[in-house]
């Protein structure tokens, strides 16, 4: 099922949802298209290209799919990349920490000369006259991790950060009802409070109208965005609640 989360005549952000993936981790896919070219974010696993790839080219009609962007090295992230290369000329995009763990799902030599390193200061991508912001997220939850800001659309694509698990709506209409199916996730996932504030700090400057994280709902609408950017802002996570470990003696299957 497709959602169109905005639409001017040139310029459309496409969110395929509800994909089958059996005993999966749940993963949104999302499109941004721009006059004569597309560019796929965080294109999944090979159970998700089987339903996203006939799915694409349908919404596609005269435009074609020209870039992949892959927010971090996680298999939900990268691990259909050579099949999405293979089957359009696309070239994708990754954080250079992790060019050289990317073949390691499949890619040979030709397929990897597709691929281009996003430095750690991130850039712009030009998408057919529309130039979309690729901005460091570091250590949410990657070492190496970007999102991307549509300014056009005026949203921001999260990747892992706002992800939420276990909900049945496709947008947060009660911030304070959704925190139970968020908190969990960001406190093991995120690394520490000082990169969640990094990030805060930087997306208060982006004027934004939608996130939409990779997993689960998306949050629509400046109080939405403007309550999770808080939410964000100095949650203690990771390292901040790291517990002493201690020797094991649960026995193993």
């Amino acid at each position: 099922m497709a959602t169109t989360l905005f639409d001017n005549g040139s310029h459309k952000n496409i969110w395929l949802e509800e994909l089958d993936l059996g005993h999966a981790v749940q993963a949104n896919q999302h499109m941004i298209v721009h006059g004569q070219e597309a560019l796929l974010l965080d294109p999944g696993g090979p159970k998700t290209f089987r339903h996203a790839f006939p799915e694409a080219l349908s919404l596609l009609k005269s435009a074609k799919l020209t870039r992949i962007f892959l927010s971090h090295q996680d298999p939900d992230i990268v691990a259909a990349l050579n099949p999405w290369l293979t089957s359009t000329n696309a070239v994708a995009y990754a954080s250079k920490l992790w060019m050289r763990f990317i073949p390691h799902f499949g890619l040979d030599r030709v397929m990897m000369e597709s691929c281009h390193e996003i430095p750690d200061e991130g850039g712009v991508i030009d998408l057919d006259g529309c130039e979309l912001l690729i901005l460091p997220a570091h250590y949410l939850h990657s070492a190496g991790n970007f999102h991307v800001y549509d300014p056009i659309s005026k949203i921001l694509y999260s990747g892992d950060l706002g992800a939420s698990l276990g909900e049945d709506y496709a947008f947060v209409s009660d911030f304070d009802a959704h925190l139970q199916y968020m908190e969990g996730f960001h406190r093991r996932y995120m690394t520490n409070k000082k990169a969640m504030s990094t990030w805060a700090a930087l997306a208060r400057q982006l004027d934004v109208d939608v996130i939409a994280p990779q997993h689960g709902a998306a949050f629509r609408g400046k109080d939405q965005v403007a309550r999770f950017i808080d939410w964000v802002d100095g949650f203690e996570c990771g390292t901040d609640v790291l517990a002493p470990y201690v020797l094991p003696t649960n026995p193993l299957p």
